[in-house]
């Protein structure tokens, strides 16, 4: 299939994906963007039956927004204040379940020993960070909608969307055909020509790192 072909053919998903950061950029410069890692996917990409070309292409999409992002984005979010919202949005899932309502700023200062200015700066940054309830890839369903496994908590689902991207294979093809294309390890294993045993270690031990992490 030529490239022209091949951008058409993921349009979808190239202006889904452009909406996460339109914040940012405008959405054709976006587009433009995702083109471009449409066609460095196509350079690498081998059609050995087992990965979509929309799966393989995603991180080449994604890399080329984040990139433009980087480069035109007013606001720079710094590590540090990237973790802090982080741990400001665990609070207030862990929180929302002790005290039943969402927690106010007030209640979150004080659990989190952060001055409520601080907490509002913080949540007042529009990160291009995804919320997990909202679509995922070249796929329709919501995050929480397709994680597979009833023992994955909202911490990790939000960790292993953000560590996903930045996967190595086969451990990306792995953890997207779990936990965003609901396949059991067994269906994995067959489409990646691999041992259910090994899919079912990879899968562990990435889940043991965002843990760590979280």
């Amino acid at each position: 299939m030529d490239v022209k072909s091949l951008i058409l053919e993921n349009e979808k998903l190239i202006y889904k994906l452009a909406h996460y950061f339109s914040d940012y950029v405008s959405i054709e410069d976006l587009y433009q963007a995702g083109c471009i890692g449409v066609i460095k996917a196509s350079r690498n990409y081998q059609d050995d039956k087992k990965t979509k070309f929309s799966t393989y292409a995603y991180s080449y999409i994604l890399g080329e927004m984040k990139a433009l992002v980087r480069e035109t984005k007013p606001l720079k979010v710094s590590k540090e204040t990237t973790s802090l919202r982080h741990r400001i949005e665990r609070t207030k899932t862990l929180l929302t379940q002790k005290l039943m309502h969402e927690p106010i700023t007030k209640e979150l200062s004080a659990f989190l020993e952060m001055p409520e200015a601080q907490i509002e700066e913080i949540l007042n940054i529009n990160t291009y960070i995804s919320s997990i309830d909202q679509s995922y890839g070249d796929t329709n369903m919501l995050m929480h909608e397709i994680i597979s496994s009833p023992n994955i908590d909202t911490d990790t689902l939000i960790m292993l969307k953000e560590t996903i991207e930045t996967l190595e294979e086969p451990e990306r093809s792995i953890m997207i055909g779990r936990y965003y294309e609901d396949l059991t390890q067994c269906e994995v294993a067959e489409n990646l020509g691999l041992k259910q045993t090994f899919v079912s270690r990879r899968e562990q031990k990435v889940l043991k790192k965002i843990r760590e992490w979280v």
